[in-house]
């Protein structure tokens, strides 16, 4: 008997419903941002027991939007956004967004639920980010998280449809 179960690859329709999602996260998350450089990190407990983690630097303002990993760093992050927001190969998904502001960053964050990501209040996020002792970590100002915009599935790709 395997050491931790299987994950089942869920079907093409659910995973390309999700990436939808997850690019319309994106963009939510930019735009409830705003203007500034943007830290991004998720953590994922998959159902065999694993941790997947990926992190993603973007740049947003006046000039055009920058990344700063290289494509295979995007991917992955996409990638694992895409999934947890697919939810069948995720029992809990977090995405902390720490957006690089003088003199402290300003750090906020979202839970996935119902295949979306739906805000941290200050208090639940503060327990998550606080640093370990004996650990260096910069100092961050820790915020609720704003609510960001659905849009619903298409009936397709909809379990109602």
């Amino acid at each position: 008997m395997p050491a931790r179960p299987e994950l089942i690859r869920p079907d093409d329709a659910a995973t390309a419903a999700a990436m939808g999602r997850a690019m319309n996260a994106l963009t939510a998350l930019l735009v409830a941002l705003g203007e500034g450089r943007h830290q991004f990190s998720i953590v994922a407990e998959r159902t065999n027991d694993t941790i997947a983690t990926a992190d993603l630097t973007l740049s947003v303002g006046a000039s055009p939007l920058r990344v700063k990993h290289t494509e295979e760093g995007y991917l992955r992050f996409f990638a694992l956004l895409t999934f947890a927001l697919e939810y069948s190969t995720i029992r809990r998904a977090v995405l902390v967004a720490t957006t690089a502001d003088e003199p402290f960053p300003r750090a906020c964050g979202w839970t996935v639920r119902d295949r979306w990501l739906h805000p941290m209040d200050r208090r639940e996020l503060q327990e998550a980010a606080i640093p370990c002792l004996n650990v260096a970590a910069p100092l961050r100002l820790v915020h609720n998280a704003p609510t960001l915009p659905q849009i619903p599935d298409t009936d397709e790709e909809s379990p109602r449809g």
